[in-house]
């Protein structure tokens, strides 16, 4: 249930009311005390005074079914759908009509995964409604449950039409919109909204996104511009814009613009992380480097700004403080995956090939199953003569891509290798059959397997 309208005289029968609950007094209020009293309770999230409220009010008003329907909304909150179905029956056989019920009927049936049912309540529910946007929009929400986008934003956009300031509505249509894959569907019907709402910044910028997604960035800054022109503290509309830019390659004022959301609001690290790319883009390496310690200074948790760190020594080939920065990064997040496969590349580039087996591996655990991940872990693990290991290594990747001719084909060499020759030749056939071209992969990394006859005869009947 939404909150209506209160006023001055509601707020003093809330003082009232916990005045009342430190006295250890009973006094009496109408019922509408009681409602604004008990929405505030549910509003914050304070159930448990709501419930005491609710038994009080009843025990006062036994009859009013708007008490006894906030009663069915606690019960309906805390999933005790038998005993709120039970209430709501009571309540109908009084009052058939009263859209609350149904909504909450619907609520029910959404809770127990009916959301068809919960759909055709509401659907009766508008029949006798005074707020039906607050129906459209639960309409919109139980459409979403079953993926069915395209109903979804027709209910969301009638919301819009009875009160054109619902943002929520506004964004539920907008990701309709992605779901539905229709980006040119979006930006008519902002362009739509537009017509009628011409000073929506929230709008304006939505409709930036979209030209940002469609990769038009001159139509998107136009239209961060108007977001500005709407709000010229919408610091979202300035970020937006200043990444637009960016990406047309305009550096100088890319800056200017990131810049000036620092003294708009507090600095964020991601506006002092994107500064640091454009100067490095620009080759002033000594303010894009000030600035990436500046962004994980702000926020030691932008894993983009350690990163962003460690990538510009590996560049400029200072190996030793590249893995200085992500063994940081690694001791403030080590679940981070990008971390660990940063520590494995530069530990690989300096030789600590432990180092860099124990970083692939991390990085495997805490999430990155990537094909490289896994070849690299195994080539690293030959290196330092884990036969064994590696085979399970590879043996593991080939749960993640079957049938993989790069995975096949290294099997192959060390099946070989290790005198398993069913096993290898097995792999090889495989992986020739897979992509016959990579077995330049068994001639690089296994050349003394490779230039066995009988090996080159099976490789070339496949080309």
């Amino acid at each position: 249930m939404q909150l209506g309208h209160y006023d001055n005289n509601d707020n003093f029968a809330l003082e009232k009311y916990e005045a009342m609950l430190k006295s250890n007094r009973v006094l009496f209020f109408d019922s509408s005390e009681f409602e604004y009293i008990i929405h505030h309770y549910i509003d914050h999230g304070m159930i448990h005074k709501a419930k005491k409220a609710i038994i009080m009010s009843l025990s006062q008003h036994p009859d009013v079914i708007s008490l006894r329907l906030l009663k069915v909304e606690v019960l309906i909150f805390e999933d005790q759908l038998e005993k709120a179905e039970m209430l709501l029956s009571e309540i109908q056989e009084i009052d058939a009509e009263n859209d609350e019920t149904m909504i909450q009927q619907a609520s029910i049936f959404s809770k127990q995964g009916k959301h068809n049912k919960a759909i055709k309540q509401l659907q009766k529910a508008l029949y006798f409604t005074e707020n039906p946007a607050d129906i459209h929009a639960l309409l919109g929400m139980e459409y979403l449950f079953i993926d069915d986008f395209k109903n979804a934003k027709d209910q969301f956009e009638k919301c819009l039409i009875l009160d054109p300031k619902d943002y929520s509505a506004l964004y539920n249509s907008i990701n309709c919109y992605v779901y539905l894959d229709d980006t040119e569907g979006a930006i008519d019907f902002l362009n739509r909204y537009l017509d009628e709402n011409p000073y929506s910044e929230i709008a304006w910028h939505q409709l930036g996104l979209q030209y940002v997604y469609l990769e038009d960035y001159k139509k998107a800054i136009a239209a961060f511009d108007f977001a500005i022109i709407s709000d010229d503290t919408f610091v979202g509309a300035y970020i937006e814009k200043a990444k637009s830019l960016e990406k047309l390659k305009q550096y100088h004022e890319a800056i200017e613009l990131f810049t000036l959301t620092l003294s708009i609001d507090d600095p964020t690290a991601y506006a002092l992380l994107r500064i640091g790319k454009c100067y490095e883009k620009l080759g002033k390496k000594d303010l894009a480097l000030f600035n990436y310690n500046e962004a994980v200074t702000e926020d030691p948790l932008l894993d983009k700004g350690w990163l962003a760190i460690t990538d510009f020594y590996k560049k400029t080939k200072e190996y030793q403080k590249a893995l200085q920065f992500i063994n940081k990064a690694i001791e403030i997040d080590g679940e981070n995956s990008d971390y660990w496969k940063r520590y494995a590349k530069i530990n690989n580039i300096l030789g600590f090939y432990e180092e860099s087996e124990r970083g692939f591996r991390k990085s495997i655990e805490e999430g990155d199953a990537s094909l490289q991940n896994w070849l690299d872990r195994a080539d690293i693990l030959r290196v330092l003569g884990e036969t064994d290991a590696t085979i399970i290594c590879l043996e593991q990747g080939l749960e993640f891509y079957s049938d993989n001719a790069e995975i096949l084909y290294r099997l192959a060499g060390i099946f070989y290798e290790s005198k398993l020759i069913d096993k290898a030749e097995n792999c090889l056939h495989s992986a020739l059959k897979q992509d016959p071209e990579f077995s330049i992969i068994l001639e690089e990394l296994f050349p003394k397997v490779y230039q066995k006859k009988h090996i080159k005869l099976i490789c070339a009947s496949y080309q």
